[in-house]
């Protein structure tokens, strides 16, 4: 009867044991508009360690930060149609990071120009921004894409000053907030193009914000490509650039060669 006793004893601690073990969290991977290329995560690990997405698609890679609050954020899937591996991985020490969760995305674009219309990570745009509001009054009656671009290039070039003390407070995750660089009149070129990308997006207009280098600037830079749609041609803009060449009194022109430029990255 003791034997007994002490077995059942030993199945009833099992049995609890089990089940108060709870399942380690996991990333959720919201495909809800993957008809556009976009992915969305969220994941809360329970620690406080850097959090990273992976974007790969047949031999290349994208990396973007994640928060580790349980913040939705959504990335484009910009490499065109087919077989995508989205993951998202956790700092262990150092620069050395695990991966937590993968899953396997099959893209099928309808318009690959789709993708450069949405909200996401680095362009974050709603239509209760400010800034969009702005894009939606300074084209109010315009009928063509060209007027419309040109009409936000200007706006931007008068009104947003370089922010030449900003590159020194920086951080590693810095993303742009378009309400705060038109409120404020001032952003470094990442804050030019994605606040442009983000109002020509809310219009209709495919925009890529793009990072890479030119000889007409020093170190790593930012600027725009756009679907002129009458044309049926990607032009670029480099809205920075053009804001220092306006303040200074020096000639610029809206669209620049595409061989000033070397492409690096495009969102």
């Amino acid at each position: 009867m003791k034997k007994l006793l002490v077995s059942l004893i030993t199945v009833v601690i099992l049995v609890t044991s089990v089940s108060i073990t709870s399942a380690a969290p996991a990333p959720l991977f919201d495909t809800t508009q993957l008809e556009s290329g976009i992915v969305a995560i969220s994941f809360d690990s329970g620690s406080s360690n850097r959090l990273k997405v992976a974007v790969e698609k047949d031999g290349k890679r994208l990396t973007y930060d994640l928060k580790n609050d349980g913040t939705t954020e959504s990335f484009p899937l910009q490499m065109g149609g087919g077989a995508y591996k989205v993951s998202v991985l956790e700092n262990i020490q150092g620069t050395s990071y695990k991966y937590v969760s993968t899953k396997a995305l099959e893209l099928d674009l309808a318009d690959d120009n789709s993708v450069y219309l949405a909200s996401v990570q680095n362009i974050n745009w709603n239509n209760e921004m400010q800034a969009i509001k702005k894009a939606g009054e300074l084209t109010a009656g315009m009928k063509t894409d060209r007027e419309k671009i040109n009409a936000l290039y200007q706006y931007l070039i008068s009104n947003v000053q370089y922010d030449y003390s900003k590159l020194n407070k920086l951080t590693t995750t810095y993303l742009p907030n378009i309400d705060e660089t038109l409120a404020d009149g001032k952003g470094i070129c990442y804050d030019f193009s994605a606040t442009l990308a983000a109002m020509l997006r809310s219009l209709g207009i495919p925009a890529k914000l793009i990072k890479g280098y030119s000889p007409l600037v020093t170190g790593y830079h930012a600027w725009n490509e756009i679907y002129d749609s009458e044309s049926g041609e990607w032009i670029v803009v480099d809205t920075s650039y053009d804001s220092q060449m306006k303040a200074q009194g020096r000639k610029y022109s809206m669209e620049k060669s595409e061989g000033q430029y070397k492409k690096v990255h495009e969102y």
